[in-house]
């Protein structure tokens, strides 16, 4: 059976997975500190999370594609589809704080926490099977 969900649970994906989840501990971590600062200075929770969703995005492209998913394809075909990837998940983000805090009054300190790693899962698995796919899994998917 050569169906994505078999295709997912296997040793390499094991592997992806740990350095992806190395890779965004380390990302986030630093992030959510930065996040935590700005925002206690004054800085609007949304403001805050749009300027650091961004640089987030450039700084784990290259992590991401060289040492979790050892992508060799094109560059920008590979930048292009990861742009989208973080724009939809930039906007999942957005709205868990508008639903959450605005419309609910949850803290926003832990609505971010949460929205990090619901993010990140839908991350992975666009990553894993859209941006970084291997040439090998597109072959079989046609």
């Amino acid at each position: 059976m050569n169906s994505l969900f078999f295709n997912f649970f296997n040793r390499k994906s094991a592997i992806q997975l740990l350095r992806y989840g190395l890779l965004g501990i380390a990302t986030n971590s630093v992030g959510f500190i930065i996040y935590l600062i700005f925002t206690y200075l004054g800085t609007t929770p949304k403001t805050t999370m749009t300027f650091l969703y961004w640089v987030g995005v450039a700084i784990s492209f290259w992590g991401n594609r060289k040492w979790t998913f050892m992508h060799n394809g094109s560059v920008a075909r590979s930048g292009f589809r990861y742009v989208i990837a973080y724009g939809v998940g930039y906007f999942i983000n957005l709205a868990f704080l508008i639903v959450m805090v605005d419309k609910l009054g949850y803290a926003h300190q832990w609505v971010q926490a949460f929205a990090v790693f619901t993010v990140a899962a839908f991350l992975f698995i666009t990553f894993k099977f859209y941006v970084f796919r291997s040439l090998e899994s597109a072959d079989r998917a046609s």
